[in-house]
């Protein structure tokens, strides 16, 4: 009953329901076309779990050529980060074990179809997933607990290498006084990209670190692109609008506020509430305007906007669509402006599912190894992500060189906060993001936000209801 329970798609029937019908919008629908490479011999039964002294005893010889299948969705620059790494660690690993890897196009089918295949042959052994899927499966008592391997001494992380990762790397693992089912696969975040040549024509030298410096700013570059020659450029110019979870969540953590409240989901708060209606006003003075464009690559380097909202992933894109453009303006990455810089860390995890002893020791030292410093290096250098080791900056100093906005991302890394490490977030960022799309996308007053905020909570409660 519980892997059909968290199959359902209620959450964005309700949420549709509830905010979307008077603008119209929907979710879109997910792809099921998944890419598989070639499928190892399926074992007869699943095996439960074993006991932790058995997982230490095995020996080195029981692990050649063992084989893993690993479900994975990565995109981009980390999907090749990710398979030029495996494709190394099948060729190279001295316990001879070969992964062989099921590619999703989304998290969202990742996390269907491996939620269907528990307890069959088809389950993999591997999964690389968001923290709130995994800790949905965590009830069933289908995740392995990886402290055991974490601290082994044979094959765990040494005090060395584990103090060489970033608080941040530890904080997204969640409550280590609990069982760790997952160490994360890489880190991201959402930034506010900002363009400071044009800042500087409007006479500001010093980057916005709180709202008041940002709205003026904003307001500034409307007013320069009514006051211009275009009128096509009318009614852009400040920031555009972006409703995704992790943008407004962002946002809120900006204004001292969040979504956590004593190891539950909450929405109301007056530190919220001020967060919404201050970017609301924005919008309402015409200081932040909506656009329909895929990305905003295009609208950033037309001086459109003076600030777009962009994952660090994207800088890359960015850079090439300022080159297409002609541009040489200069520009730069930086926190979402509130009481203090508010960034929230993404990203998946790795988590290893129960099968047998062996398959789980093979996993581990997988995770281990694409974990390693050394491999790191290769992984940042190719998905354009932070580092999660302090030897991989170290180590880096040419690349932080010739990548300025991915140098200064790198700089707030300590400004970094978690998403919410609970599994109804997998419910609860809908809420979140289709929240914030309907009160800019209805053009709803900043009166009623407070109400539509615990309207949310209600919303959260339901949808968590066993």
């Amino acid at each position: 009953m519980l892997i059909r329970k968290i199959l359902l798609t209620t959450t964005i029937l309700v949420l549709s329901s509830l905010f979307l019908n008077a603008c119209g919008a929907g979710t879109p629908t997910e792809s099921q076309e998944i890419t598989k490479t070639p499928n190892p011999t399926k074992p007869a039964s699943t095996p439960t779990q074993t006991s932790i002294p058995n997982l230490i005893d095995i020996s080195v010889d029981k692990l050649q050529g063992i084989t893993i299948k690993a479900a994975s969705a990565f995109v981009g620059s980390s999907r090749t980060a990710f398979n030029d790494l495996l494709a190394k660690f099948n060729t190279v690993n001295e316990w001879g074990i070969l992964v062989y890897l099921t590619e999703y196009n989304s998290y969202n089918t990742l996390f269907a179809e491996v939620s269907s295949s528990m307890d069959t042959s088809d389950q993999p052994n591997l999964v690389i997933t968001l923290p709130e899927q995994i800790l949905t499966w965590d009830p069933l008592s289908v995740m392995v607990e990886l402290d055991p391997y974490l601290n082994d001494p044979r094959y765990g992380f040494s005090h060395t290498e584990r103090d060489d990762f970033l608080p941040i790397f530890w904080e997204m693992v969640g409550d280590q006084e609990k069982h760790i089912t997952a160490l994360p696969a890489e880190i991201s975040a959402s930034f506010l990209y900002y363009n400071q040549s044009w800042a500087h024509e409007l006479g500001f030298y010093d980057a916005p670190s709180s709202f008041p410096q940002f709205r003026q700013q904003a307001c500034a570059a409307k007013e320069s692109n009514i006051s211009d020659d275009d009128p096509l450029n009318d009614g852009k110019g400040g920031w555009v609008v972006d409703t995704t979870p992790t943008s407004i969540l962002s946002w809120m953590h900006a204004f001292d506020g969040g979504v956590m409240d004593s190891g539950s989901l909450v929405f109301s708060s007056d530190a919220n509430t001020t967060a919404l209606q201050s970017l609301k006003t924005l919008y309402d003075d015409h200081c932040a305007w909506i656009s329909n464009e895929h990305n905003p690559y295009s609208t950033f380097a037309d001086r459109s906007a003076l600030f777009i909202t962009a994952d660090l992933a994207e800088l890359s894109n960015q850079k090439s669509t300022f080159e297409i453009a002609g541009s040489n303006d200069d520009w730069t990455v930086l926190p979402f402006p509130g009481d203090h810089a508010g960034l929230v860390a993404e990203g998946p995890s790795y988590s290893i599912l129960a099968t047998t002893p062996e398959q789980q020791l093979a996993s581990w030292l997988f995770i281990r190894w694409m974990l390693s410093a050394e491999n790191q290096v290769q992984w940042v250098t190719t998905s354009g992500l932070f580092p999660m080791q302090t030897s991989v900056i170290e180590t880096l100093d040419n690349y932080r060189n010739s990548h300025p906005q991915w140098d200064q991302a790198v700089s707030f890394m300590d400004d970094l906060t978690t998403q919410p490490l609970l599994s109804n977030w997998r419910q609860g960022k809908l809420v979140l993001g289709d929240a914030a799309t309907f009160i800019f996308r209805t053009n709803q007053d900043t009166d009623q936000i407070k109400a539509i905020l615990e309207q949310m909570n209600t919303t959260i409660q339901e949808l968590s209801e066993p």
